[in-house]
């Protein structure tokens, strides 16, 4: 089965005006974010599998190394329990 990845049920997104960035918010724990991390994590819906999320940042982004970066950033935060 495809992994479509989505933000686990304790977790919210959240942009920070203040501090101009994304942050997540845990129970007890707030994660700041960094670079593009808030941008792939919007598309972590459940509604596109991991490779509809590199194509369509590889199409935004072209040249970057999404194809590398982002499934192994995305597995991380699965192990941390971030996304389910």
């Amino acid at each position: 089965m495809t992994w479509r990845p989505a933000l686990a049920r304790s977790v919210v997104l959240r942009h920070d005006r203040v501090r101009g960035t994304d942050l997540l918010l845990l129970p007890e724990q707030v994660v700041v974010l960094h670079g593009s991390a808030g941008g792939v994590l919007r598309l972590c819906d459940g509604s596109r599998a991991v490779g509809d999320i590199v194509a369509e940042l590889g199409a935004r982004f072209p040249g970057a190394p999404v194809a590398d970066e982002v499934p192994e950033f995305l597995r991380t935060l699965r192990k941390e329990g971030w996304l389910r």
